[in-house]
């Protein structure tokens, strides 16, 4: 079983080594990275779950306990996440709210999408939405009290508009939103919308993993070792644990079980140095947890798949 899931997930991860290449050694500037990245996220992958949430009605429809198992894992994570940051590495608030989400904060769309796509069937692909559409809502909302908490010890409602808005406007969210709307019509697509949907749509899968490829190569791998190996621990090995310790206490459905705990063993999403960035805390270590979380999930990732069955 691990072996198969492997041949499924090995060009995936190839792809991202790919991207890596060009960026590290190939010498395509920045710039390249950027519109390709641009270009994933607002258009290919959007495009891609547009058009197959538009068939929403020949879909299975996700049960709504997956965010309780999914999110509801973040949050113990994430305070187990606090407690490390403060007891082993002594930490104040800011650091340990952006530390304790590297180990919850998954690269679900430019890896997640894909790896679901290909090891678990367009099936899964409402409940990932459904887990894409609150992502970024709930785990930065988490991170933005947290931190004003510990700054100010009360959150502040502009900080979490900012969220809101940021949230509002994303072109994933949107299209999973107008997609799923526009499958509960019934309606069919036109052949010629829906062709050229579909065109746009397989560049989604190769473009978007050699963007995080490209991506991967801007960060380096070297600084605050070992906070970043403690990330990547919490990231790969204990999420994952808990979202199915979880899903199987809500008797998830087993496609809806190797979906959420899939997401949970993706490696660090790149939104985590951006917060980082943001707060001028932990930059090295979140950085080298991007790079070195990616590898380790090239292994890992399919181990947790074999593990929970393999695809359906």
């Amino acid at each position: 079983m691990f072996l198969h899931i492997l041949s499924l997930t090995a060009p995936l991860f190839l792809l991202v080594l790919v991207g890596y290449a060009l960026s590290k050694w190939g010498g395509w500037p920045k710039a390249a990275s950027d519109a390709l990245t641009r270009f994933v996220f607002s258009l290919a992958v959007p495009t891609l779950l547009f058009r197959m949430m538009s068939d929403f009605s020949r879909l299975p429809t996700p049960r709504p306990e997956l965010l309780a198992a999914f999110f509801g894992s973040c949050f113990l994570v994430f305070v187990l996440g606090r407690v490390v940051a403060h007891f082993a590495f002594r930490m104040d608030g800011v650091s340990q709210s952006v530390f304790a989400l590297g180990g919850i904060f998954s690269n679900n769309v430019l890896l997640g999408v894909p790896l679901a796509k290909v090891t678990l069937g367009d099936e899964s692909i409402p409940a990932v939405s459904l887990v894409l559409i609150f992502n970024a809502l709930i785990l930065w909302a988490l991170v933005t009290v947290s931190v004003e908490w510990a700054r100010h010890r009360a959150p502040t409602w502009h900080a979490l508009g900012r969220t809101a808005r940021g949230v509002a406007t994303n072109p994933i969210v949107a299209s999973i939103i107008v997609g799923t709307a526009f499958g509960f019509t019934g309606l069919a697509l036109p052949t010629m919308v829906d062709q050229t949907l579909a065109l746009v749509g397989q560049a989604a899968v190769p473009l978007s993993l050699i963007a995080l490829g490209m991506g991967l190569a801007e960060y380096g791998a070297r600084e605050g070792w070992l906070q970043s190996v403690t990330i990547c621990a919490l990231k790969l090995a204990v999420q994952p644990l808990v979202v199915f310790l979880l899903a199987r206490a809500l008797a998830l459905p087993p496609l809806e079980t190797r979906v959420v705990v899939m997401l949970a063993s993706l490696p660090v999403g790149a939104n985590v140095y951006l917060m980082s960035r943001q707060f001028g805390v932990l930059g090295g270590p979140i950085a080298s947890s991007l790079v070195v979380s990616t590898v380790l999930a090239a292994a890992t990732t399919p181990i947790v798949l074999a593990l929970m069955g393999g695809p359906p």
